[in-house]
């Protein structure tokens, strides 16, 4: 299904883009997710599933508390055992929810968390993000890891005029989904294992998406 962008994400990209660098500046920027290299600034996670593992580096530098939340989960163990719950073949999987039904979950911090968006994080194929409400700021312990590798060519135009960096768009023609910026917080990229995550959103599902055979997160590691 083709969405299109809407003008309250054109003023963002373009306020971001004035307040964070000139256009001199602009070339110099790093955006972190266009390289496998892990930078000191970062972390790396690995996510252990029942179909392999999947290795994601994370940015607490742009996104802290949601990099924060997903890391003591993690050490805690809470998504142990935890199943893909959404699938959809071409857009992304979704877990992190202990009841399995993509009702439930919390955040470490006993309420849900706000909003972390940047101008340089963005819904390309790996990017990991967090699944949430259609609510700003109801982040709890829910993530999504986009996998659509075949993205609209309309949306190349419809991203040069929004603003988007050169690098950026680039990226997007390998797939993503730029519907979903700064709707979600993006706050890591997957390194290795997007062969697992492409057999993941391939698998037979049923009702709501779910998965007919459970995808099980066995443990992700801290690294």
């Amino acid at each position: 299904m083709k969405r299109r962008f809407f003008a309250p994400l054109l003023a963002v990209i373009l306020l971001l883009s004035a307040c964070s660098t000139s256009p001199s500046e602009k070339a110099e920027v790093e955006y972190p997710q266009l390289t496998n290299k892990v930078q000191k600034n970062e972390q790396v996670v690995e996510m252990e599933t029942s179909m392999g593992t999947i290795k994601i580096k994370l940015f607490p530098e742009y996104a802290p508390k949601a990099v924060e939340n997903f890391i003591t989960h993690s050490k805690n163990g809470y998504y142990d055992g935890v199943i893909f719950h959404r699938v959809m073949n071409d857009f992304m999987i979704q877990g992190g929810d202990p009841e399995g039904t993509g009702m439930g979950g919390e955040s470490i911090y006993g309420q849900p968390f706000e909003d972390e968006f940047s101008d340089k994080l963005f819904h390309i194929r790996g990017a990991l993000s967090m699944a949430k409400p259609d609510l700003p700021d109801s982040n709890g312990s829910q993530f999504f890891i986009v996998q659509n590798s075949h993205l609209d060519p309309d949306y190349k135009g419809e991203m040069e005029q929004a603003g988007y960096p050169t690098e950026i768009i680039e990226a997007y023609e390998k797939g993503g989904t730029p519907w979903l910026d700064h709707k979600h917080t993006v706050f890591g990229q997957v390194i290795e294992g997007m062969d697992i995550v492409d057999k993941i959103a391939s698998v037979e599902i049923g009702a709501i998406n779910k998965p007919v055979e459970d995808v099980v997160i066995k443990k992700i590691k801290v690294k």
